[in-house]
C-alpha cells in the first residue's frame, strides 16, 4: 500500500530532511508543489486534499494557518506551535503509551531537538521517583548552527558566525513548555543552550547533586539503571559508557540518541544525551512517527 504525503515547507532545514528521506522509499508518494506555487493557500489546499499525511515544516505562525488548509487530513507539525496544545499528540515515541496514542492520532505535534534530549533524560527519572518534579534542574546543551534555521545557516555558510555563543540567557527558550509537561517538571529548570560553528550535531546535559536527591542516592549507579530500564528493547535510544569526550556530531545521519551518566562516582552527576539536531531532534522522529500512524514499521527509512 502506497500512502500519499504533502510536506508543506519542503524547502526548509526540516522539510529538505523529510523529502530526501521519504523519496528513497517506495511506499510513500510524494505530493510536491512548483516553487511559484508553494506559497499559493489553493494550491496548498488541493495538496492537502490529496494526501493522506501532512507534515508541516513551517514556523509556528504558518503552521497554525496550514492546519486550516489541512481540514480531514492526518497532520504532522515539525513547528513549535502545537506541542502542548489541546487535541494534538505528542510526537515523542520514547513516552510511555506514546506510540500508540501516535498511530491513532490525526493531529502529532513532532518533538523539538532540545526538547528531545532534555525529556529523554528527565522523564525517566521523574517517573521513577529519583527526580522530584519540582527539583531545580540545571539543563546545558550545545547545537549545530542548523536549528537555527536559514538565516543564522547563511551567517555561518558565509563564514561570519562567532566558534560558539550562548542564546536565551533570559531563560524563555521555546522548548521550555514542552520539557516541562512532557518531562513532568513542576518547576522551570535552569536551561542554558548555545550554538557551536559546526553544522548539525547535538548534546544536552542535565547536572544534578546526587546526594540531595531522595531515596539517598549516592553515585549513579541508580540513575544509569533507571534509564537502561526505561529505554530497553527501544530501537534508537540506548544508553551507554562514556568516553575521554562527548563528540555533538557522533550520531549525525542517525536517528539514534546515546545516554550516558558520568560524574565523581559520589555525588556529582551529569546525564548527557547525544544526538542528531536535524535527525532524532527533528526530521527523523517525523519520519518515526509518519511510520507509525501509516501502520508500518516504525524503523522503516531510518538507521
Amino acid at each position: 500500500m502506497t500512502t500519499s504525503v504533502f510536506i508543506d515547507g519542503e524547502a526548509g532545514t526540516t522539510g529538505l530532511q523529510i523529502r530526501e528521506r521519504l523519496e528513497r522509499r517506495d511506499d510513500i508518494r510524494l505530493i510536491q508543489l512548483p516553487d511559484d506555487r508553494r506559497k499559493d493557500a489553493g494550491a496548498r489546499r488541493a495538496a492537502f486534499g490529496e494526501a493522506d499525511v501532512g507534515i508541516l515544516c513551517l514556523p509556528d505562525g504558518p503552521a497554525r494557518e496550514a492546519v486550516t488548509l489541512a481540514e480531514g487530513t492526518r497532520l504532522i507539525d515539525a513547528s513549535t506551535a502545537h506541542r502542548v496544545a489541546p487535541g494534538w499528540v505528542y510526537g515523542m515515541p520514547e513516552l510511555p503509551g506514546q506510540r500508540d496514542l501516535i498511530a491513532n492520532a490525526d493531529r502529532v505535534a513532532n518533538v523539538g531537538c532540545y526538547a528531545t534530549a532534555s525529556i529523554a533524560i528527565i522523564r525517566p527519572l521523574v517517573d521513577c521517583g529519583i527526580l522530584p518534579s519540582d527539583h531545580p534542574a540545571t539543563l546545558t546543551g550545545v547545537s549545530g548552527y542548523s536549528g537555527g534555521g536559514k538565516s543564522l545557516i547563511a551567517e555561518y555558510e558565509a563564514g561570519e558566525g562567532p566558534d560558539y555563543y550562548l542564546y536565551a540567557l533570559g531563560q524563555s527558550h521555546k522548548h521550555l513548555p514542552e520539557i516541562m509537561e512532557h518531562g513532568g517538571l513542576t518547576r522551570p529548570p535552569l536551561f542554558q543552550p548555545s550554538v557551536g560553528a559546526f553544522h548539525q550535531g547535538m548534546v544536552v546535559q542535565l547536572h544534578l547533586h546526587a546526594d540531595q536527591l531522595p531515596g539517598g542516592v549516592s553515585g549513579y549507579a541508580r540513575i544509569e539503571a533507571a534509564l537502561r530500564d526505561f529505554y530497553a528493547g527501544d530501537p534508537f535510544v540506548s544508553v551507554e559508557l562514556p568516553g575521554d569526550r562527548l563528540d555533538p556530531q557522533a550520531l549525525n545521519g542517525t536517528n539514534r540518541m546515546v545516554l550516558t551518566v558520568q560524574g565523581d562516582g559520589e555525588a556529582r552527576v551529569t546525564i548527557a544525551a547525544i544526538l542528531d539536531n536535524l535527525g532524532k531532534g527533528a526530521s527523523g522522529t517525523a519520519i518515526q512517527n509518519l511510520n507509525m500512524m501509516i501502520g508500518t514499521e516504525e524503523t522503516s527509512g531510518l538507521t
